[in-house]
């Protein structure tokens, strides 16, 4: 199958797929899984809520604690103690700034993940931070320097009223006012922040996703079987995404992380054993994109959405995700698509690309089953 030509080649791709093994984290599709929640107390009183995933969660108190990660985060109550014992730190991480004047924060406090979560959604760890208001607060600005991914800022108030602004990572939030009642946001805003979202969970967050897609287009040289299988897996991920979101269809995360990375795998496997497309290979690629509907819903689910979103959030998020796809397809047909045509192509760029996306495939396999 290699030529004495081709061999640095496939050293290349598949040094290159050790490394991805090595360097990037199994649950690569994920976000940082930050939600934060502000309730305002009709005495002023107020409880910010800082949800994380409580590993992500440790290793960054620790960085910030000027120390390294001693306990092994697989360890549940030794993880739980220590960031109880870094609540207070918490504090710093965050800036309110109230009326042109900062307000801190008096105390903090640690909840662990709760013992049982909705299928789909993560057990997420917390802070709660607690203070109090200037008398007639009207408008804030938010400051979290511990995010680099977009999440969500929800502002209750007193009176029932909520709003949601999705802060850009480390960016500073726009001012937001504290006086109620809250309107909601026009259907374009909120449409495009959820297109965003999609569109990030692909690009750049979205790894996985990313290496399936790029699967798919390995297959064959002609365009016709890329079509095929990019709109077979758009049409199969939309449908779980959408009865996820609904809670009509679910599965634990533990169970879809593990099958995702095993469709990976298998895809680029099988790149190495035909150079057509075939029903079975449509089957499959419509099979494992309902198991990546289901992770896509996850990211939805965690954001614990008011119903009346869920229509608009469902449409966005998915233009995202195909938008995503688009963009994945296009760089990889600019990157190889001049070759595409040369004898050469499949065993120099097609076997050594696929090995690639299968080692990484597999090895997320393993070290998502070892998770459960």
């Amino acid at each position: 199958m290699w030529s004495r030509r081709s061999l640095p080649l496939r050293n290349l791709f598949v040094t290159l797929a050790i490394v991805l093994a090595t360097i990037a984290r199994p649950d690569a599709h994920d976000l940082e899984r930050t939600t934060v929640t502000l309730q305002v107390a009709p005495d002023g009183s107020f409880a910010l809520r800082l949800a994380h995933d409580p590993a992500w969660l440790l290793l960054r108190m620790e960085s910030f604690a000027g120390g390294s990660t001693s306990t092994s985060t697989t360890d549940a109550v030794a993880r739980d103690a220590r960031l109880r014992a870094l609540a207070p730190q918490a504090i710093d991480r965050v800036v309110l700034f109230v009326d042109g004047h900062e307000v801190r924060p008096t105390t903090a406090e640690y909840a662990p993940p709760p013992q049982t979560v909705p299928a789909g959604a993560y057990a997420l760890a917390s802070y709660t931070l607690r203070g109090r208001l200037p008398a007639s607060a009207r408008e804030l600005r938010w400051y979290y320097g511990m995010i680099a991914d977009p999440y969500p800022l929800t502002i209750e108030l007193a009176d029932g009223s909520s709003k949601t602004e999705w802060i850009q990572g480390d960016a500073w939030s726009t001012t937001l006012p504290l006086g109620g009642p809250f309107t909601r946001p026009p259907l374009l805003t909120r449409l495009v922040e959820y297109v965003r979202l999609g569109y990030t969970h692909i690009l750049p967050k979205g790894l996985d996703h990313i290496l399936f897609v790029v699967g798919l287009f390995l297959l064959s040289a002609r365009a016709r079987p890329v079509l095929a299988q990019v709109t077979t897996f758009t049409v199969a991920h939309s449908v779980t995404l959408g009865l996820s979101l609904y809670g009509l269809v679910s599965l634990p995360s533990r169970i879809v992380e593990p099958l995702i990375a095993l469709s990976i795998a298998y895809v680029a496997i099988e790149n190495l054993r035909t150079r057509t497309l075939t029903a079975a290979r449509i089957a499959l690629v419509f099979l494992f994109g309902l198991l990546h509907g289901m992770g896509f819903a996850g990211v939805l689910t965690s954001l614990e959405l008011p119903r009346q979103d869920f229509a608009v959030a469902l449409f966005g998020f998915n233009v995202g995700v195909e938008l995503g796809q688009v963009s994945v397809i296009a760089g990889v047909a600019l990157l190889i698509g001049w070759w595409r045509g040369r004898a050469w192509y499949y065993s120099r760029i097609v076997v050594p690309a696929s090995l690639a996306i299968a080692v990484v495939g597999a090895y997320w396999t393993v070290v998502r089953l070892v998770k459960l």
